[in-house]
């Protein structure tokens, strides 16, 4: 007998609907669309758009893991510190609404 799988726990590992989420967050789109052409550091990021350093690291995350963002990469500043600099693997999506799944084509940067 198969075992039925919620929609709680599909969505957890249906890549498609990450992206979804990622690109409906207002934040994350912030973020994505904003490193396609020059890539920013988290502290760059969190100035720009007023968003606390932690969250921006959490988007970022979760953005890295989906491999919509990668880092470019790697600055020192005037204090020896490093750091990261991110930038979009993509620079556009487009998304259809089709039955029964939606269809997201994403453009590589």
């Amino acid at each position: 007998m198969k075992k039925k799988v919620s929609l709680s726990q599909l969505k957890k590992y249906d890549v498609n609907q990450k992206i979804l989420e990622a690109l409906a967050d207002a934040q994350s789109r912030s973020i994505l669309f904003s490193i396609i052409k020059e890539g920013m550091t988290a502290l760059e990021l969190s100035e720009k758009y007023r968003i606390p350093l932690s969250s921006v690291y959490k988007k970022i995350s979760d953005l890295e893991e989906l491999t919509l963002v990668k880092v470019d990469k790697w600055v020192l500043s005037e204090s020896g510190k490093k750091f990261k600099v991110y930038k979009s693997r993509i620079s556009r999506a487009e998304i259809s609404i089709r039955k029964p799944e939606p269809v997201i084509t994403l453009s590589p940067n």
